[in-house]
């Protein structure tokens, strides 16, 4: 009983403490709680803190007969109007109003579009565009006036943590969180950390992040606002900063930028087939011959990105490279992509790329005994091993933006560390019972 009261505790004093854009904080267990089960104290605290959070909003309602049609394949107004027994004249009155009525000349099937009749004349048209999108279109005295409604989703700040037993997709899959934000996840941390290479069972992360909410039912993920991530027993901590002239990025709780120059890799969750290696013996020439790269086996078209931002300084073939791009990354560093089987639109010598950009896709021209991606990284013109290169920082925290920061940082890292107590916490509690 006092593990859970500390618990409850925790959870309570964690919650009270300013976080970013957050109006609700909820915990995203492990292991779903079935709903025969008590809450435990943990969830008691949390529903009590999420009440205490969340006001109600108050705002008029007009009651209204509403007849919804759904927008069909090669619908017009005219054929909507008519089903729920109005005419022409009707439809012209309407589009003749003021506002942006303009918008229902764009209807899509699927879409609804909700009318209020009163005698055969039309007092009132919602066109709904989308869960949080509308346009209401009502009758005044100087004719329709439509005006464009938006709903405005509730972020709610959630924890989720998880020990990597196979696979990290497996390990988020079974922490509750979704494949989009575990892809965010692994692009926070890509440049420490390669999600192919690296990965050892016992790794573990802990995400704290936001779920967008409307009329109580969550509509999709939101940012990451804090994340930590161990692999071999280095923790990497992530925090998510904003500004109005920068933009959001994510920064080491000391200021430094998550993002360095260069990606670890130009292929995501793609399986490394060969390593650097200046002795091998080539597969096909059977001779040894030095492997200045390292290569990813992956499908036949799958996405090549530009590991930083570079010049197209080749783009064409190249003996046994196949198929091959050659990017220069300022005056110091150069990269290379090889057995391609096609390059990118707009990709050729010349061309400016950025980051993560699409610059080709994987194939087996060349020299390759199947479909993959040779990479190749240099430095000052000398080669290195892509996997262990030590890759530059981009730039740190504006000095201006640093000690507002540093100050969201201390909280973030602190809401982190607070959350995991509390979770192991209830974990002891629950081996106790």
């Amino acid at each position: 009983m006092a593990v859970a009261v500390c618990s409850a505790v925790m959870i309570l004093a964690l919650t009270l403490l300013p976080s970013p854009d957050a109006t609700a904080t909820k915990t995203v267990r492990l292991k779903p709680t079935s709903a025969n089960v008590e809450p435990t104290p943990i969830e008691q605290a949390q529903e009590l803190v999420d009440e205490q959070l969340v006001e109600p909003q108050m705002e008029t309602v007009i009651a209204r007969n509403w007849q919804d049609q759904k927008v069909r394949s090669g619908d017009t107004l005219s054929h909507i109007f008519k089903r729920v027994g109005l005419g022409s004249r009707d439809v012209y009155e309407v589009m003749a109003g003021q506002g942006d009525v303009e918008l229902l000349k764009k209807i899509h099937p699927g879409q609804t579009m909700r009318f209020d009749i009163e005698g055969q004349k039309l007092v009132a048209l919602e066109y709904v565009m989308s869960r949080t999108d509308s346009l209401m279109i009502e009758q005044s005295e100087n004719g329709y006036v439509a005006e464009m409604q938006i709903k405005e989703m509730v972020p709610f700040t959630s924890y989720a943590e998880g020990t990597i037993d196979s696979s990290l997709f497996l390990a988020a899959q079974k922490a509750g969180l979704s494949e989009g934000l575990t892809m965010e996840l692994a692009n926070i941390f890509g440049w420490d950390v390669d999600f192919v290479l690296d990965i050892r069972e016992g790794d573990s992360f802990r995400v704290i992040y936001q779920e967008m909410h409307l009329d109580g039912e969550k509509v999709k993920d939101g940012e990451i606002l804090a994340a930590q991530f161990t692999n071999q027993g280095n923790t990497f901590t992530a925090i998510r900063y904003e500004t109005s002239d920068r933009g959001a990025s994510y920064f080491t709780p000391q200021g430094e930028s998550m993002r360095k120059a260069f990606l670890r890799s130009p292929i995501s969750f793609a399986r490394i087939s060969s390593h650097f290696n200046l002795r091998r013996k080539h597969p096909v020439l059977h001779t040894i011959r030095a492997h200045k790269g390292t290569d990813y086996a992956a499908s036949r078209g799958t996405p090549i990105k530009a590991t930083g931002d570079g010049k197209v300084i080749f783009a064409g073939v190249k003996g046994g490279y196949g198929k091959v791009v050659i990017l220069q990354h300022g005056q110091k560093y150069r990269s290379l992509y090889a057995h391609m089987n096609n390059y990118a639109r707009g990709i050729r010598s010349g061309t400016r790329v950025k980051q993560g950009q699409t610059i080709g896709y994987v194939g087996s021209t060349g020299l390759a005994t199947g479909p993959h991606l040779h990479y190749e990284f240099y430095v000052n013109g000398a080669v290195r091993n892509p996997v262990t290169v030590k890759l530059p920082h981009a730039e740190p925290i504006a000095k201006q933006d640093k000690e507002a920061f540093l100050t969201v940082a201390q909280q973030m890292v602190g809401q982190l560390s607070t959350y995991a107590a509390a979770m192991e916490s209830e974990k002891v509690a629950n081996l106790d019972q």
